[in-house]
């Protein structure tokens, strides 16, 4: 359960996962959980694929973007009762140490990956499915969507793959503090205004929305972008003055890039810049 990547052949427009959908438009992969008969549970084979998917994205240069969603007009149900839940009760502690360093290697995973993350998130959206969400750097939602961390309602703490820590970032302690302890779903417009979701699309036009999103992020300095997203997670744990230094670092890196200098000669030309990712 500690080896990644071995799996996922690049570039990642020629990989044919087994547990989920994978669509390649230029920039932009599109990742679709597709066990829509069940409101596309995870398993113990999907946890791991979609871990070694997104290891793998560091060395793929192509993608820029990735947008995650559900089929069948749900994001995805959280862990498989039968194949993950039921298997766990019979497990002893080392087994059930290795299931949920295995499942926090996947949001590790959707940090570690260089390209933003855009959650498009339909209808249900629970337990490690509301987790995946939550890893994303941007989460889009069509109205009817309902978010639940329900690891309180089957007996467990609600600290799993990460949300004691990133939940409250996003939302507040206050506010991760009670949808953890209850359980209870966070309907689309409370997740708006709570900054779970940054803005509400018509379920019609939600994964459209959330692949333009992407593209127009795709389309943007790739060395820059992978910049802003390793340093949102950084400074987490820095202080203004560390950040205020690290960003100095990081800001004068990024003016090393040829899409700096491509982007000046546009200004100055009067023309849009054409980013190129060097």
């Amino acid at each position: 359960m500690t080896q990644f990547a071995n799996s996922v052949t690049l570039p990642l427009s020629s990989y044919e996962p087994q547990h989920f959908l994978l669509a390649v438009d230029g920039p932009v992969a599109t990742v679709t959980l597709n066990r829509p008969d069940k409101k596309n549970p995870l398993t113990f084979e999907s946890y791991r694929e979609l871990a070694d998917f997104f290891h793998a994205c560091a060395k793929d240069e192509g993608v820029k973007a990735i947008v995650i969603t559900g089929a069948g007009g749900n994001f995805s149900s959280g862990g498989d009762v039968f194949e993950i839940i039921g298997p766990l009760v019979a497990m002893d502690t080392k087994g059930l140490t290795a299931f949920t360093r295995m499942t926090g290697e996947l949001v590790k995973a959707m940090r570690a990956a260089p390209q933003p993350i855009v959650a498009s998130v339909e209808g249900i959206c629970a337990g490690a499915g509301a987790i995946v969400a939550m890893a994303s750097d941007l989460r889009l939602a069509a109205p009817g969507a309902k978010v639940a961390f329900l690891f309180n309602k089957v007996g467990l703490a609600g600290c799993d793959m990460g949300a004691c820590a990133i939940l409250p970032r996003i939302v507040g302690q206050g506010r991760a503090s009670e949808l953890l302890y209850t359980g209870r779903f966070m309907s689309a417009e409370e997740g708006e205004r709570w900054g779970f979701f940054s803005r509400l699309v018509e379920a019609g036009s939600l994964l459209d929305e959330a692949q333009a999103l992407a593209r127009t992020i795709g389309t943007g300095p790739t060395y820059a972008n992978t910049m802003t997203k390793r340093m949102l997670a950084m400074e987490w744990a820095m202080s203004v003055e560390e950040a205020i230094e690290a960003e100095a670092v990081a800001q004068a890196l990024c003016m090393t890039t040829e899409d700096f200098a491509r982007a000046y000669r546009a200004f100055a030309a009067k023309e849009k810049p054409v980013f190129q990712g060097d």
